[in-house]
């Protein structure tokens, strides 16, 4: 996907945490609308399409828009995947799945997966690869990929074909939500080496972030492989250094770079440490998918890394798509104007396709231009 506009009056969308609920008469209209240009996008288009544009986070808010769903709200994550799951979970005609949900759906999505498999006979070893994806994307977004968001919503969208996750995080603190979309993949596992993220939708850049998933933490991650191949006692003594080996934020550390305030976390997870140890997972994503490999434990592998091996770690916010004029430091973050414009044109161009009559075509288009830069 394009990069972001760089015009300090490009106009955006944001997340403030929504605790409300859709209008049951809403919800009705979002279902039938959604089922009609779900249906066309995959006859003209195709399911791979209809993939590619439900990953895009441009086209999902679009989408919610075109729907009639409140623009300024994290509603609209929550919202649009239970019609998207309503939708094509009851839907004989259209072969694509939605597990998951928000809270306890989120908790029940591997059970979901595979009740749902059997409507579109899918295998043992698809449905596994599945599952395991599901619980990976998770943790990659709540415990790799530390931004000061906690899952709290999490759904598989999947066919026989492709499948795709958009989860959401809440920062309670600050009141903001945010959400992570993966990008539509084939059948395998996922592999954290490569780009996962089509996009992540944010009101503004977080500071302190620790991202073990991005490119440039890819010597980081093979140093924490290492680290865990030794004994839980050296790791306990590298510990021990790092953290009286503290400095000042702005002093200049003996390799020359500039240290970075940081705070050793106090508890670790011994039990998951010793796990490691005696597992000793091939790749990263072994090391993640270990009960109790949490934040904690994986920040604090991340910061050995970094001061004992001088293996850093990314501390650059991945989000690229905010929807605010400027976030709360009030510097702008604009969207991409060329890709909403893109966006913009195939949904007014799909709606006009569909069989609703001219009025509400135009209440549609009307939903959707309402946004336009």
């Amino acid at each position: 996907m394009t990069s972001a506009a760089t015009s300090a009056t490009a106009s955006s969308i944001t997340l403030p945490l929504h605790y409300g609920k859709a209008p049951f008469w809403l919800l009705d209209r979002m279902k039938k609308l959604s089922k009609i240009i779900i249906s066309l996008i995959i006859d003209e288009f195709g399911e791979e399409e209809f993939f590619r544009r439900i990953s895009d986070p441009i086209f999902f808010q679009s989408f919610s828009n075109v729907l009639g769903f409140d623009w300024n709200s994290s509603g609209t994550t929550t919202v649009l995947t239970g019609v998207l799951k309503s939708v094509l979970n009851d839907n004989e005609d259209i072969e694509i799945k939605v597990a998951g949900g928000k809270g306890r759906q989120a908790m029940k999505t591997l059970q979901q997966i595979e009740t749902l498999a059997d409507g579109i006979e899918l295998g043992e070893e698809e449905i596994k690869i599945l599952q395991t994806n599901s619980r990976l994307a998770a943790r990659i977004d709540n415990n790799a990929l530390q931004d000061g968001y906690n899952i709290y919503h999490h759904a598989i969208i999947f066919s026989e074909r492709y499948w795709t996750v958009v989860q959401q995080g809440m920062n309670t603190y600050e009141r903001m939500a945010r959400r992570y979309h993966l990008k539509p993949e084939r059948f395998r596992l996922i592999k954290i080496k490569e780009k996962i993220h089509s996009g992540i939708v944010a009101e503004r850049k977080e500071n302190e972030v620790c991202n073990l998933v991005s490119e440039k933490s890819n010597e980081s991650r093979k140093v924490i492989l290492d680290i865990l191949k030794s004994s839980p006692s050296s790791i306990k003594r590298d510990l021990e250094f790092i953290s009286v080996k503290k400095l000042p934020k702005g002093q200049m550390t003996i390799d020359g770079r500039i240290a970075d305030s940081y705070s050793v976390p106090r508890r670790l997870n011994w039990d998951a440490i010793e796990k490691a140890y005696e597992l000793q997972p091939e790749n990263f994503e072994g090391i993640i998918m270990l009960e109790g490999m949490g934040k904690g434990t994986l920040r604090a592998l991340a910061l050995i890394a970094d001061l004992v091996y001088n293996a850093e770690y990314d501390r650059q916010d991945p989000a690229k798509y905010s929807f605010a004029l400027g976030g709360k430091d009030g510097v702008p973050f604009p969207v991409d104007r060329r890709a909403y414009d893109e966006t913009i044109e195939f949904l007014s161009n799909v709606i006009e396709q569909t069989s609703l009559d001219k009025f509400e075509k135009e209440k549609l288009v009307g939903n959707l231009r309402k946004y336009e830069f």
